[in-house]
């Protein structure tokens, strides 16, 4: 049986007999008492929001992880998401080997004062990658000031 979209009540022709509108031959029951349809599940699994959150996880892994799976390498903001991951990954990388041969000359200071350093850096990083994926599930751009247009040239 079929209801009307209108009122809500039963209609048993092609238009409802309590507020007159037209109801589609052959349409399933749109009344109040139907629940409505289930949405689709995204195409790729996740949305765009959490892919491009997750490109921060791991840095170079993930961001790579994210440009090889097929459905995530066709999104322009996934992309852009991957490659700053990547580049602040190296940057990462290019920076703890600075600080290391940059505070082994520190050492005769003690060892307490080179290890707070470096703790210090390490949690700014800590703290840039957690922003940047929050950032990124709230699908905010946010361009760091060297690799990001690097990132938005490659993706």
């Amino acid at each position: 049986m079929a209801f009307c979209a209108n009122c809500g009540s039963q209609v048993e022709g092609r238009f409802c007999a309590r507020c007159g509108a037209p109801v589609a031959p052959g349409s399933a029951a749109t009344g109040p008492e139907v629940p409505p349809p289930a949405a689709p599940a995204p195409a790729g699994g996740l949305s765009d929001n959490v892919a491009a959150a997750l490109c921060y996880l791991l840095t170079i892994v993930t961001g790579v992880l994210f440009l090889v799976l097929e459905p995530y390498n066709k999104n322009k903001l996934i992309r852009f998401h991957a490659f700053q991951a990547i580049f602040l990954g190296v940057a990462w990388f290019v920076a703890v080997i600075l600080l290391g041969i940059l505070t082994a000359p520190l050492a005769f200071l003690g060892f307490y004062l080179v290890w707070s350093l470096s703790r210090l850096v390490y949690l700014a990083f800590l703290v840039l990658l957690v922003v940047l994926m929050y950032k990124a599930y709230n699908n905010e751009k946010w361009v760091l000031p060297v690799i990001g247009p690097l990132a938005e040239k490659q993706a």
